[in-house]
């Protein structure tokens, strides 16, 4: 299908002559160009993903809740379109800036957040930093900083060995291994192992440095200093029915970090860790009546 481009001020845009609700482009984002889409109109709720996914993985929201709202997601610096950057050092505080930048360059106001795993960790850092610029937060499948039980320092420590070992194997061949072991050692705690395979493949490839500087941060997020009690917005933690003890304990903590909102906590039927993909009716709905509420407040 042919498409039109378009420059707006920092932007460029490009736009499908069949559905003119759709908006794909870029933004620059703290000296890097951010890939984005856009859809609907309305209330804005934006989407941050996971480690090693991209805008990929928020397809079927974007679409399900643009009747109603403004839906935006966003490839994170070192992923997906937007890509790697000559940055050393990656934190969730500088892809926290990358999301401030964003939402400036796009004229989005008070938007929900909502992140999954690696994307729960940024919205954390974004509220923390700016708790007046967000209408309500939704954290699915993620962890904060403070003290994690066993099955969570190993989560981490294996991720930062993922981070060495990929140079070897290759991060595509270590995401089919690692949702294959870990629904063998915990039934659908990995979820759907040929979708977020698919998702991942289909994905441009992240290089290696990338990969090591994007599993740093997430490694290192757990063990940082986070203060979120100036957030008083509405808070929605999503966790997974199939999640071990250890993940539903760092989801505990999850919504414990919010001290001073009003914090829902929910599980996920029949779902593991991609809980938006896993079982996406049930997220939809829940996601799209919590918006609802927390916007019309």
């Amino acid at each position: 299908m042919s498409r039109r481009t378009a420059t707006a001020g920092t932007r460029s845009v490009e736009r499908s002559p069949s559905d003119t609700t759709v908006e794909a482009g870029y933004v620059e984002t703290n000296g890097t160009r951010t890939y984005y889409e856009r859809r609907g109109e309305g209330p804005p709720v934006v989407f941050v993903h996971g480690m090693v996914m991209s805008t990929t993985m928020w397809a079927r929201q974007l679409a399900a809740l643009s009747g109603e709202f403004t839906t935006v997601a966003y490839d994170v610096r070192g992923h997906g379109r937007t890509g790697g950057s000559p940055v050393e050092t990656y934190s969730m505080d500088l892809f926290a800036d990358d999301l401030d930048a964003l939402l400036t360059a796009l004229d989005i106001e008070r938007p929900v957040l909502c992140g999954l795993s690696m994307g729960g960790a940024v919205v954390q850092a974004y509220a923390a930093r700016h708790p007046e610029n967000v209408a309500a937060l939704v954290l699915a499948d993620t962890f904060t900083t403070g003290p994690l039980p066993l099955a969570g320092r190993l989560s981490f420590a294996n991720i930062r060995f993922l981070g060495w070992l990929q140079r070897y194997v290759g991060y595509r061949r270590l995401n089919r291994l690692q949702t294959w072991v870990g629904n063998r050692l915990v039934s659908g705690w990995a979820g759907d192992e040929v979708t977020v395979q698919d998702l991942v493949d289909s994905d441009p490839h992240i290089p290696s440095h990338e990969f090591a500087k994007i599993a740093r941060a997430t490694a290192a997020f757990p063990y940082g200093v986070l203060d979120c009690s100036a957030v008083t917005v509405p808070v929605l933690v999503l966790y997974a029915e199939h999640a071990p003890a250890g993940s539903r304990e760092m989801a505990a903590a999850v919504a414990d970090a919010f001290p001073n909102a009003p914090v829902d906590r929910v599980a996920v039927p029949d779902a593991g860790h991609a809980v938006n993909l896993d079982n996406p009716a049930f997220f939809d709905r829940t996601v799209r009546a919590f918006a609802r509420r927390a916007t019309r407040a």
